[in-house]
């Protein structure tokens, strides 16, 4: 190989799943300069062409409605459903490459590999001075320069280099108070899956069990049923008692064993004579994997954080999914459900504390090895909320970037520094459960907003004063029942904000009602997608004409996402700012959670 190339950055990230992707746009869109480093082909990690993972997260696929994951998820799901309607994972694949490669600011490597890293110690303090990368296919090194570094890998491998510590395994019940931990602490993890999808046709179609195919009998899935044929199973899950990361090549071959042993199974055992027209169309070769390595940041959440609704001083993302426990065993524990959940009642937040190391100066992470005992990880592993974590520590990563290279994060992470990036995180369509926006800059904040129509309990004036989606009480006890959005009663219609006085406007911010009510999901399966809208989500406003002081300043038409920021090409003084809406994509009334004037 030639010479290492030395490339510098702001923020360098080690993996392009969820977590590291959004972590690198929110970077980037917010001045920092990123490389973003992937050991596949493809972003998005389980939720990849290679995986085929559907994405969940707070929301318990629609069980809560209204608590889906905005900010840069949303966006791209918008996105996805609208451009990708016939549920191709290779056009979501292509989404995510296109966000991160259309970005200036972002030095995408794919197909590369971190296998190592420079570190400096004084005492006890470690910093990472570089990363090591390796891309075989192109006989190429790099050696990566960066103010931060963040670990979105899932295993930790920059993290495990740099000698962050972590764990692995589940922890004793006496260790944090757990109730639903082991009595005694051991290193099993939750297994992997190796999922396949199968295409229905007019004809029988017959299946030839391979030789090497596990066998399975009946009493093997009494507590796994068989739920449609076109997308299976999550629960054909093995490997949790072995290493996930170092016994990766003994678990993917018996998962393929598992997964072709069950389709022999469906197709051959008579039980399922549905089956008959199904054949098997794709079958992974890369295991979707749930847990290997979770660092320790200086705050571990844990199961009565998730519980007990906690809301952190320095949150910065949120879970809600259940507390998914799963055996370690897998299929080979037929007589145990395949996970239990225990339900959450109440929305949970996840501080800043939780997503860098404790011990390693410059390191965040994001993703399923963010800090957290296994049972709170049993929730916070699901990719909506992995990528919420994301665009957190990115955000956080730009923010902070401009401070002396000699301070560590947690001496970063001022109070006042955390309002910062708690501001920034709500201005860019991210949810915080209990926080609202108070940046003194926005202008929108002190208008008189008035409109030509609206309906009861949903008045203009909300556009300026509460969270950007409707919230029930249910969430927490922060919570107060309320829509918080501007509804007319008919379209066309108009928001006309007035500003105490007239002053110099650049950005104008609209959020849109995406309908937050419905799960919004890329899957395979006809039964989950049935559940969802693919195409443009019918509430979000379609056509639009902004006015200043009476004058066009903006036309748009087509539009089908959540947030929109429009700059415009010089600062404009301004009395007023009025947003007629033309049409949306298919409700009868318009509909405006939020307006920020900049």
């Amino acid at each position: 190989m030639k010479s290492p190339e030395v490339l510098t950055c702001d923020l360098a990230i080690i993996g392009g799943g969820l977590a590291g992707v959004c972590a690198a746009l929110a970077a980037a869109r917010n001045g920092a300069k990123v490389i973003l480093v992937q050991d596949r082909s493809v972003l998005g990690g389980n939720s990849s062409s290679e995986v085929k993972m559907h994405i969940v997260g707070a929301d318990c696929h629609g069980h809560r409605p209204g608590t889906r994951e905005t900010g840069i998820l949303e966006e791209l799901r918008l996105e996805d459903a609208c451009r990708n309607p016939q549920r191709s994972f290779s056009l979501w694949d292509l989404l995510l490459y296109e966000k991160v490669t259309e970005n200036p600011n972002i030095r995408l490597l794919l197909d590369s590999h971190c296998d190592g890293c420079t570190t400096e110690k004084q005492g006890t303090r470690v910093r990472i001075l570089e990363a090591h990368v390796r891309r075989h296919a192109t006989e190429e090194e790099f050696i990566l320069r960066a103010r931060f570094f963040a670990d979105c890998s899932g295993d930790g491998r920059l993290g495990f280099e740099a000698g962050a510590d972590y764990r692995m395994g589940r922890e004793a019940k006496a260790e944090y108070g757990e109730s639903l931990a082991q009595e005694q602490a051991d290193s099993y993890t939750l297994g992997n899956s190796i999922l396949f999808t199968a295409r229905r046709y007019e004809t029988p179609q017959p299946f030839l069990t391979p030789a090497w195919a596990r066998p399975f009998r009946r009493e093997d899935f009494k507590h796994r049923p068989f739920h449609g044929f076109d997308y299976g199973y999550w629960w054909a899950e093995w490997g949790g008692t072995l290493d996930t990361i170092r016994d990766l090549d003994t678990i993917r071959h018996e998962l393929l064993r598992i997964a072709l042993g069950i389709w022999g199974y469906v197709k051959n055992s008579g039980d399922c004579p549905e089956s008959a027209n199904w054949a098997l169309e794709w079958v992974g070769a890369l295991p979707g994997k749930r847990e290997s390595r979770r660092f320790l940041g200086d705050h571990v959440l844990t199961q009565d954080d998730c519980q007990s609704g906690r809301l952190f001083e320095d949150q910065v993302a949120y879970g809600g999914w259940w507390l998914d426990l799963h055996p370690p065993e897998g299929v080979d524990a037929p007589d145990e459900m395949p996970c239990v959940q225990h339900h959450l009642d109440q929305l949970f937040t996840i501080p800043l504390r939780a997503l860098y190391s404790r011990n390693v100066e410059n390191l965040f992470f994001a993703g399923r090895n963010m800090s957290a005992t296994h049972v709170a990880f049993a929730s916070t592993r699901v990719m909506a909320t992995c990528a919420v974590m994301g665009q957190a520590i990115g955000t956080a990563a730009a923010l902070l970037r401009s401070t002396s290279r000699n301070e560590s994060i947690r001496e970063l992470a001022t109070p006042q520094a955390v309002d910062r990036i708690q501001q920034t995180l709500l201005r860019d369509g991210a949810f915080l459960p209990g926080l609202q926006n108070e940046e003194p800059n926005d202008l929108a904040l002190t208008a008189k907003v008035h409109a030509s129509s609206e309906k009861e309990h949903r008045a203009a004036s909300h556009v300026s004063t509460g969270p950007d989606r409707s919230i029930q009480s249910k969430w927490g006890a922060w919570a107060v029942t309320a829509d918080n959005c501007w509804e007319s009663r008919e379209l066309p219609a108009s928001l006309e904000l007035t500003l105490r006085e007239p002053s110099a406007i650049r950005e104008i911010h609209l959020t849109f009602c995406s309908g937050l009510h419905r799960e919004l999901i890329l899957s395979p399966s006809a039964f989950t997608s049935a559940k969802t809208l693919r195409g443009a989500q019918p509430e979000v406003v379609r056509d639009y004409v902004i006015r200043i002081d009476g004058d066009v300043v903006m036309t748009v038409q087509g539009n089908y996402l959540r947030k929109r920021v429009h700059h415009l090409p010089q600062s404009l003084m301004a009395r007023t700012v009025q947003i007629e809406v033309l049409a949306t994509n298919g409700h009868p009334t318009a509909r405006i959670f939020e307006v920020r004037l900049y």
